[in-house]
């Protein structure tokens, strides 16, 4: 049986580019280990941060947000790109400052879930994705205006959220979270 050796793959030519503050979109022909010549597209795109924010036993999240690519209002978690030169929990507090308008000194513990990053989609691009649980102090209690919706952090209250979150990379941090939560009672 042969192995996959990514090292005997070669970029042959890069045909297009295309830049924008969003993203850089590429097309190249790749030749694999083979010898046949593939056209591949690919994006750029920075990082992403995603915050799961508890606090007194609930999830929090922000008002929906409309949702180009879907063309709707979705409910997400507080997130954001990562700048270039900035480490991901560096960038935590201004996004939880932004969606949910809390202070510093209003996280009590910040939990990190991967902390290499998660590669969003590693065949089409090469953004990873940086999880973090927020545990927030009971008080001050985030503003009405600042809250979408709130869900108990429980088993029937995962359930409820998963029926409400479309967002992969949500997803993937509260399950993440979830997973880690349930070996943490496991003896």
């Amino acid at each position: 049986m042969e192995q996959f050796s990514g090292e005997n793959w070669k970029t042959r030519d890069r045909f297009v580019e295309m830049r924008s503050s969003w993203l850089t979109v590429i097309g190249e022909h790749l030749e694999d280990n083979h010898g046949q010549i593939l056209e591949y597209w690919r994006v750029e795109k920075a990082d992403s941060v995603v915050i799961l924010p508890i606090q007194a036993n609930q999830i929090i999240l922000p008002p929906p947000s409309y949702r180009p690519g879907l063309g709707q209002l979705t409910f997400d978690f507080p997130g954001g790109r990562l700048p270039p030169g900035q480490s991901p929990d560096a960038v935590v507090p201004a996004i939880l400052q932004r969606e949910l308008a809390i202070t510093t000194t209003t996280i009590s513990r910040l939990i990190p879930l991967n902390a290499q990053g998660c590669p969003v989609n590693s065949s089409f691009s090469n953004q990873k994705l940086y999880g973090f649980v927020a545990e927030l102090e009971p008080i001050p209690i985030v503003a009405a205006e600042y809250v979408g919706a709130t869900y108990p952090k429980n088993t029937t209250g995962i359930h409820d959220l998963l029926q409400s979150l479309i967002c992969l990379q949500c997803r993937t941090v509260l399950l993440e979270w979830w997973y880690q939560e349930l070996r943490s009672h496991i003896p």
